[in-house]
């Protein structure tokens, strides 16, 4: 049996690829949209993708399921409760499915989505138990998924039942060496408190994921399940995804080269409604950047902020402190649903200095400027826009919480004629809200660089 991983840090996603060395058939499973990294491990490995399947329809990502199907000759799988738009095999509740020696049993794993499913791996050629559990979201590393991104509360509260009858009656009985491999892995809001580790086993999952603990107490595991209050906003394009994984998301086929635009262009296609979005780090952006720009920096948050601050299909423009990172950029938002960027500042805001055109400032405080202008001026308003369970483990004294993930909803929360102090935990959130507050014509704003971890280690106030 051949079995590869690959981890999406930006999305907190891993995908996997699974084998058959006897017949050289392979599965893809809870694929990503660019494709090509499992066509060069099955290339490079002598294997042909025949199969493919999503454990669920997810909320956080746009699935590479039909991107396949446009790539080559391959047999789409889906559980047998999922609502799609495009034709799978379905696959129910003790289904198998052999490639030579690998034997997949799907079972039915309900909680974190009504469809869901798992797969449980069995190779032939090392004996019959199982050894694997190709998990999705049914069982994390030291959590569970979350059974609230589909609604209201009373079907929130029937999804956390379904998560506790889905851990003790599907997957707790398999024995302890089954190993666990999710597709909500670190970085994913899908959970609370996901742990570091990319993979676990049942052993190690029954013995210390807390949570497991009252698994045989139904109401006490509901109780449980159901404190939403530490889990993450829930960003606001996540249900654009799950709508277009059921659809079936269009396939990119060949993808036009971004091209670099010269400050006029810029000036031109962001006064006809394009977003500027400024990928360079909350310093450089504060020096100076296009006025009207976003601040979203390129690393593993990126595609959440984007998400999160960016309008369906928004058309982008971006600003690169390096025009190599631009394929990744745009990885970036092809994987949530946006379109490849009309093109990118070319020469980056040197260009734009000196063509003349002033540059944009968001002014940074530190932790300690903050506190001093926080005693001395009344009228400053200080915005702590971190996930729930942060503000409630303590923040600035006088602040006020607006999660940064509701603020195209809450803006009008945002006093105008003001000045606004925004801070996160260590100043890369702070200043994405920050930008689209300047944006919204709210301020003066002020990003505080250092964050809340730079306020607790300068021994500032806190309050509970």
């Amino acid at each position: 049996m051949l079995f590869e991983q690959f981890y999406l840090p930006s999305l907190g996603h891993a995908s996997y690829l699974i084998g058959s060395e006897e017949t050289g058939e392979a599965l893809a499973l809870d694929v990503r949209r660019d494709v090509d990294t499992y066509y060069r491990y099955a290339q490079e490995h002598g294997l042909r993708i025949r199969y493919a399947a999503d454990t669920h329809q997810h909320n956080d990502f746009l699935s590479g399921i039909t991107e396949l199907r446009q790539r080559g000759d391959l047999e789409l799988l889906a559980s047998a409760r999922a609502e799609l738009g495009y034709r799978a095999e379905s696959l129910a509740d003790g289904d198998r499915l052999s490639m030579g020696e690998v034997e997949l049993e799907v079972l039915h794993t309900p909680g974190h989505t009504p469809e869901h499913i798992s797969l449980l791996v069995r190779d032939s050629s090392r004996g019959e138990d199982p050894l694997m559990l190709l998990s999705g979201g049914a069982l994390l590393v030291a959590d569970v998924a979350r059974p609230d991104l589909l609604g209201d509360w009373e079907r929130t509260q029937r999804h956390a039942r379904e998560v506790c009858q889905t851990l003790r009656d599907k997957i707790l009985p398999l024995p302890d060496h089954v190993m666990v491999f999710p597709t909500h892995v670190a970085g994913s809001l899908c959970g609370g408190s996901i742990g570091s580790m990319l993979f676990t086993s049942l052993g190690y999952e029954r013995r210390l994921n807390h949570i497991l603990q009252s698994v045989e107490d139904e109401n006490e595991f509901t109780r449980q399940c159901l404190n939403l209050e530490g889990l993450p906003t829930v960003p606001p394009y996540w249900p654009r995804m799950r709508q277009g994984n059921q659809a079936g998301p269009e396939a990119l086929g060949v993808l036009t080269e971004p091209r670099p635009m010269g400050p006029a262009e810029v000036e031109h296609a962001r006064d006809e409604g394009a977003y500027l979005v400024d990928c360079r780090t909350p310093e450089a952006f504060g020096g100076g950047h296009v006025p009207g720009a976003l601040n979203i920096g390129l690393g593993n948050a990126f595609p959440t902020w984007a998400g999160t601050v960016l309008p369906k299909e928004a058309r982008t423009v971006l600003v690169l402190d390096d025009a190599s990172d631009l394929w990744t950029a745009t990885w970036h938002l092809l994987r949530i649903g946006y379109p490849v960027p009309l093109g990118w500042l070319g020469g980056g805001m040197a260009a734009w200095r000196t063509s003349g055109r002033e540059p944009e400032m968001l002014p940074q405080w530190t932790p300690r400027g903050l506190d001093e202008e926080r005693r001395r001026n009344g009228d400053l308003v200080i915005l702590d826009v971190r996930q729930p369970g942060e503000w409630s483990a303590g923040h600035v004294p006088g602040a006020r919480h607006l999660s940064g993930g509701e603020i195209n909803d809450r803006l009008e929360e945002v006093p105008e004629g003001r000045p606004v102090a925004v801070y996160c935990g260590s100043g890369f959130r702070s200043s994405v809200i920050a930008s689209v507050l300047a944006r919204a014509g709210r301020g003066p704003i002020f990003n505080t660089l250092g964050g809340f971890g730079g306020w607790k280690n300068a021994g500032l106030p806190v309050e509970d």
